[in-house]
């Protein structure tokens, strides 16, 4: 289960940026997630849950969005998002697409906090 490595990860990052913020607490992670990344999201947050315990993140929401998977189909000059990852065709020309433009992502895009007092 990579996830919990993964989980592991994003905790660090975002236990800097809460200490950076100058954080009392996280109340929420939010994670852009791309349908091709390989992970499966609900084995994600449980590590997560995991992985917070005794940090500023104990009891925080991972908020996971989902990214499509986008291509550039060079027959029809334009990116396209496709349904699924099992077939990278376009869906207009049936053209095979090579270049992923978009669906790899794992990356922290915010994080919700609560400030300590002044």
């Amino acid at each position: 289960m990579h996830e919990l490595s993964l989980a592991q990860g994003i905790v660090e990052q975002a236990v800097m940026a809460a200490a950076q913020s100058r954080a009392a607490r996280v109340v929420a992670v939010r994670l852009r997630v791309g349908r091709l990344s390989g992970i499966e999201p609900g084995a994600l947050v449980s590590s997560f849950e995991v992985a917070s315990r005794d940090t500023i993140l104990a009891g925080s929401r991972l908020d996971i969005i989902d990214v499509p998977l986008v291509v550039w189909c060079a027959y029809c000059l334009r990116e396209v998002e496709l349904p699924g990852v099992q077939r990278l065709r376009c869906p207009t020309c049936d053209t095979l697409c090579g270049e992923i433009r978009q669906g790899k992502e794992l990356e922290v895009a915010a994080l919700e906090i609560e400030e300590a007092a002044a």
